[in-house]
């Protein structure tokens, strides 16, 4: 394996961070409408976004976009 450069890192933490909320929730750690799981589920999928486009793979970079736009609705919802 190679270097990791800093945009293989923010991807890599996307990656980690969309599957480390799906895991909390499923075994019950977290709920859904916690700030923690939004959280994890919206900078996990801008780092996954970011990585998407800067390799030019448009429909990972686009489901991450509505994934973003869909956890900074929830926790919009959460703070209010």
């Amino acid at each position: 394996m190679g270097k990791l450069d800093g945009s293989e890192i923010v991807g890599w933490y996307g990656t980690i961070a969309i599957v480390l909320a799906y895991a909390l929730l499923s075994f019950n750690v977290i709920v859904s409408d916690s700030l923690m799981y939004q959280l994890l589920n919206a900078t996990g999928a801008v780092g996954v976004m970011y990585i998407s486009f800067k390799k030019k793979a448009y429909q990972p970079g686009v489901l991450n976009m509505v994934w973003t736009a869909i956890a900074i609705v929830a926790i919009i919802k959460i703070l209010l």
